[in-house]
């Protein structure tokens, strides 16, 4: 209770930030990140959209991957109009598809960038049912599978880049503290809302994901020490902000 009450009128932690920071305040004294390039999902609006900001802004290269090319290319539009200099590369990906991550990686791979920072930030909270072509429950498929992949599939170039360049590279995988919501077996449940849309219950769909999520990082950060890789897993709830994730149920709360 206590730590609830100092977050929520912005007390600083032991890194000396609060709540109440904002990302260009966290990142003032990064040293200069011309030399990083980061992956962003997620980056077309909320705090994607601010984080690709905020790393442009300290020069980063962005690759903002997105299902709506258009939605990716106004928020291009934006950073450049504040940082005209900005590297700003947009590629179409839909998490939801297996395929179309294979896809996006395999045009990733083929521009032949370094890749330091992989932020998996894109999430969905649906209250209403639906499958994704694999026949996966959608938030599953979405918040989990899909990141899930995609990192497997880009952490061979994240170790050579950082081998090659000396820099720590960095996965930060967005979960949330909802994730403590869910109890129980796993797959079961997984298995019973992607066959039966009677059981299907939107919160809880979405704390299983994000519960996924922190296994997944969890694990990723034990076999990347065990590999002796340059490259640290971590995963972050990045706190309660008003953002479109809960677009398709507006009310008081949301």
């Amino acid at each position: 209770m206590l730590e609830t009450v100092k977050y929520l009128i912005g007390s600083a932690g032991a890194s000396g930030f609060s709540s109440k920071s904002t990302a260009e305040q966290v990142t003032d004294a990064c040293p200069d990140l011309r030399s990083i390039t980061a992956i962003i999902t997620g980056a077309t609006s909320g705090i994607g959209a601010e984080t690709a900001r905020v790393l442009a802004k300290r020069g980063a290269r962005l690759v903002l991957p997105a299902r709506s090319l258009k939605a990716a290319e106004d928020t291009k539009a934006r950073i450049l109009s504040e940082i005209p200099e900005s590297q700003i590369i947009v590629m179409w990906l839909d998490l939801s598809s297996l395929d179309s991550v294979r896809r996006f990686v395999s045009e990733f791979e083929s521009l032949d960038l370094p890749l330091n920072l992989l932020i998996n930030n894109a999430g969905k909270f649906s209250y209403d049912h639906g499958i994704s072509e694999d026949g996966v429950e959608m938030t599953f498929a979405t918040n989990y599978l899909g990141h899930f992949l995609l990192t497997k599939l880009l952490m061979k170039k994240m170790i050579e880049t950082a081998k090659s360049s000396g820099v720590e590279g960095r996965i930060v995988n967005v979960s949330s503290s909802i994730h403590s919501w869910f109890s129980g077996d796993m797959i079961r449940y997984l298995r019973l809302i992607t066959k039966n849309k009677s059981d299907y219950d939107g919160t809880r769909a979405y704390a299983l994901s994000k519960l996924a999520n922190v296994l997944h990082t969890k694990e990723l950060d034990r076999r990347l020490r065990e590999m002796e890789a340059n490259v640290t897993a971590n995963c972050v709830h990045p706190g309660i902000v008003r953002t479109r994730l809960t677009r398709d149920r507006e009310g008081l709360i949301t």
